[in-house]
């Protein structure tokens, strides 16, 4: 039997609107689109597949559901925040005046943001 061990995984992101996020991810985020079918619209980022599902009742969870890794999150945040995208505050972590959580010890930080649908995204250099 073979296991999934060195399978490459696809994500699959909902949304109640697909051209609305087809141009989130695309247009803000610039991920590059590979093909749209009937099903979804399919990106590509860091050689995984992106899902994007139209799911006309879905709604969106209140955690984190898709991470980015990034070289250096202050220099994403700073790029993303020019294409209109709005950093999250969590009351719970002590953040930055830019959103930006350090992790104890100093060396992880993550930012989180919201995609059209509501979907919780974050960036992090780890």
């Amino acid at each position: 039997m073979e296991t999934l061990e060195f399978a490459t995984p696809a994500i699959s992101v909902c949304t109640r609107d697909r051209g609305r996020s087809i141009a989130f991810y695309r247009n803000t985020l610039g991920l590059p689109p590979e093909r749209e079918d009937e099903l979804a619209a399919v990106f590509r980022t860091g050689g995984i597949t992106l899902r994007i599902a139209t799911v006309a009742d879905f709604t969106p969870h209140g955690h984190t559901m898709l991470g980015f890794c990034v070289p250096n999150v202050a220099e994403t945040v700073r790029h993303l925040r020019a294409r209109g995208v709005t950093f999250e505050r969590w009351p719970h972590l002590p953040q930055d005046e830019s959103g930006i959580f350090t992790l104890p010890g100093g060396k992880i930080h993550v930012a989180w943001f919201k995609d059209p649908d509501g979907n919780v995204l974050s960036i992090t250099d780890v």
